[in-house]
């Protein structure tokens, strides 16, 4: 594939690409080989002043546009979508790190909801009620209710805007979308897509940037509401100024995510489906298996039958054949990490496979750890605790299926959870009492499609509505119910 590249980053205001009103900018770098992509601005409280006023402006007429014709321009953009696919793939996996199939899934899934919200006309719907007194009727609308900011992660470059734009979008509201200031470039290039399907300026805004950028978001007194994807320190942040400001706000934080696994599971299907949760994107992924509970005599064989598959991973640079886990996204994440896997020596965890001296011949410069596993885990152990974001998979043994939904539900956080068995009885009961609020039967990654919601409980989410599907409608309308009365 082409080596992608560009110099510097743009915003996009009012239909025009602008440069920051800020002229620092930083390197991005490709994870995996160390090479320049490009710069991207610091950004400035101005750049988002300027493209919330565009948005807000854009806002009066958009609004009255037929649900139906606003629908329309996501045809555009899906179709799109798919003739530039592979380019897309490309340039996520060149700015993230994560392997060329992994792109496909994060692509996808974003052109998906895109695909969820052409469906608005249907989706919008209100209620209707006649004669709910004597001559009178009851008549319940959704109404868009202004500009939205969008505040991305660096994990899924392409797919996490869409879990947002699409929607408000397609419901009458105007957008500014913030992509991670790590991985800037997917959103440059679906915003020069965008471009091409002819939306009204200020429909669509983008302004890149850090800290100064989010909380000049936050405080804006003409956003309406706030999207966003990160750690739960900055989802709490968020939401709190978020109601400080009076914004509504749905904030997805971090995950520690749990699995249980039974002795009765199909074991080969089981391992390399927990291989792929724990390790695929390394590991970056709020839906990633962190914590494998062995129940039983499951414990020995997970110890065993892990760390045999993960001698199966390819580590390398994701644009290569045969590469199957590609590299963190920078130097410091690496060591943090690395922090993580020392604290789990010296707290008394069994490194049984371990991925610190990982290191990619040909790509000297890549930030790689390799898949690690620790045996011997316990619940109160910081690398049980405390949300790794990287390839380490710890294993904890519980005597029952009791013990292991109560370590699992002890968790302050409650974002997704798997249980491997072959007894229905026993995986209801898991799905019935677990905590987390997305949960897999014999499913690793348990990713809700584009038409059901998405998000999770405790400190993995802030907020009342979550994202995908109706949830996501409701969130970016409001409700206006008229009753009528016609003398």
């Amino acid at each position: 594939m082409k080596k992608y590249s560009v110099d510097k980053v743009r915003n996009y205001v009012g239909g025009k690409w602008t440069a920051s009103a800020n002229p620092e900018h930083v390197t991005v770098t490709n994870p995996a080989t160390g090479d320049r992509i490009g710069d991207v601005p610091v950004g400035s409280k101005k750049d988002v002043d300027d493209a919330v006023a565009s948005a807000k402006s854009a806002f009066q007429t958009w609004r009255d546009v037929p649900v139906a014709a606003r629908a329309r321009y996501l045809f555009e953009l899906r179709n799109l979508m798919v003739q530039n696919y592979d380019e897309l793939l490309s340039i996520c996996t060149q700015e993230h790190g994560k392997t060329f199939e992994e792109s496909k899934g994060d692509v996808w899934r974003g052109l998906e909801n895109v695909e969820t919200a052409i469906a608005m006309p249907s989706l919008m719907m209100g209620q209707a009620l006649e004669q709910i007194a004597s001559g009178i009727d009851c008549v319940s609308q959704r109404q868009p209710m202004g500009v939205f900011a969008i505040i991305a992660p660096y994990n899924f470059p392409s797919m996490v805007p869409l879990w947002f734009l699409p929607y408000a979008i397609a419901t009458g509201n105007t957008v500014v979308v913030k992509p991670s200031e790590q991985v800037p470039f997917s959103q440059l290039r679906l915003f020069e897509l965008i471009e091409k399907i002819g939306l009204p300026a200020g429909v669509v805004n983008t302004v890149n940037g850090g800290r100064d950028v989010v909380n000049a978001i936050l405080d804006h007194k003409d956003i309406a509401g706030v999207s966003f994807v990160g750690s739960t320190t900055v989802a709490k942040h968020v939401y709190e100024r978020c109601g400080v400001t009076g914004k509504r706000v749905q904030a997805l934080g971090g995950a520690k995510n749990f699995t249980c696994v039974m002795d009765d599971c199909d074991w080969e299907k089981s391992i390399a489906n927990i291989v792929d949760s724990a390790f695929g994107c390394a590991g970056q992924r709020c839906l990633a298996t962190s914590v494998v509970v062995g129940v039983g005599p499951a414990y020995a064989k997970l110890k065993a039958q892990l760390a045999a598959k993960m001698k199966e991973i390819k580590v390398g640079y994701g644009m290569e054949p045969g590469v199957t886990m590609g590299p963190v996204i920078s130097a410091k994440h690496k060591e943090r990490v690395l922090g993580y896997i020392e604290r789990g020596i010296k707290e008394g965890a069994e490194l049984v496979v371990d991925g610190r001296s990982c290191k990619v011949d040909a790509h000297p410069n890549g930030h790689f750890v390799g898949p690690t596993l620790f045996a011997g885990v316990k619940p109160e152990m910081t690398i049980a605790q405390e949300e790794i974001f990287g390839p380490v998979l710890s294993l904890i043994e519980a005597r029952d299926l009791d013990q292991a939904l109560s370590i699992a539900n002890a968790h302050h956080y409650a974002n997704q959870s798997s249980i491997y068995t072959s007894n229905g009885s026993t995986a209801r009961r898991w799905c019935k009492e677990i905590d987390a609020s997305m949960t897999g039967v014999n499913i690793g990654v348990a990713a809700p499609m584009a038409y059901f919601g998405f998000g999770g409980n405790k400190q993995s989410f802030f907020g009342d509505l979550k994202a995908h599907g109706r949830e996501s409608v409701a969130f970016y309308t409001q409700n206006k119910t008229t009753i009528s009365r016609w003398w």
